[in-house]
């Protein structure tokens, strides 16, 4: 059994996994942003009659990460993030600068603390939640993939500078699920898309129509921090797999 410390566990892909690694018998420590969040989910542990440790843990709080690094894990699974979408023509900047500190910069505090742990005990996993749109073009949601394409940057070099000390590196690359996460994260741009003067055209689609049941997502997540030697990236569903394949090989063969 392993002890595993999942970020972002309040909601969607975080919580499934954090209930289900405990259903399974692994040691979990849940981070929620808020006291709220806590609360509500040690509630459904109990409820379940579950051994979950729910913990406070905004990514973004340099107390709550000091707190965390008082734990001693087997597995990171660096999975909070937001999602905010615009044009990037449009988008301000100071909402492009969130989504890298969440996504990106505190990400990767959480990261560098914990390998510095697991590089001294010489083992060590972490998982951390890419997405597919870190491997293609996403128009009008750039902030959001540029965050996961540098995600997709650091998980490649930490891949190779802790492999050495018997750290694993893993990345999961959901396509859309239906989760809340995509359909909150388009919405958000209404907050300031009508202040100021436009030049180019809202998100033209609004209808998340074709989302996939998380549960596929969240069973393909277990098993990477549960397998022995998982699968460096893994992308979830098959059509978003042969998608990002399709459109990574295009993208040599584009002219402007």
């Amino acid at each position: 059994m392993k002890t595993v410390l999942v970020t972002g566990a309040a909601s969607g892909f975080g919580r499934g996994v954090a209930l289900g690694l405990a259903r399974r018998g692994h040691k979990v420590i849940a981070g929620c942003q808020i006291w709220p969040q806590v609360w509500e989910l040690r509630q459904a542990a109990v409820a379940e009659d579950l051994d979950l440790q729910v913990v406070k843990l905004d990514v973004l709080n340099e107390m709550d990460r000091a707190k965390a690094f008082e734990q001693n894990i087997d597995v990171l699974f660096n999975n909070a993030g937001i999602m905010e979408s615009g044009p990037m023509v449009e988008i301000p900047l100071s909402v492009v600068r969130s989504v890298f500190e969440t996504n990106v910069f505190a990400a990767l505090e959480l990261a560098q603390g914990f390998a510095r742990q697991m590089v001294r005990r010489g083992a060590g996993r972490i998982v951390w939640t890419s997405s597919v749109a870190g491997l293609v073009k996403v128009p009008f949601d750039g902030a959001y993939a540029a965050s996961k394409h540098a995600v997709e940057g650091l998980c490649s070099a930490l891949r190779e500078e802790l492999k050495p000390y018997g750290v694993q590196v893993a990345t999961i690359n959901p396509g859309a699920f239906r989760t809340g996460f995509n359909d909150t994260g388009m919405e958000a741009m209404d907050q300031w898309w009508s202040q100021g003067e436009r030049v180019v055209e809202h998100w033209p689609v609004r209808e998340l129509t074709h989302q996939h049941d998380p549960a596929e997502m969240i069973a393909a997540m277990i098993e990477v921090i549960e397998a022995d030697h998982p699968p460096y990236r893994t992308v979830r569903p098959q059509a978003a797999l042969d998608m990002a394949r399709r459109e990574q090989a295009e993208e040599w063969e584009l002219t402007v």
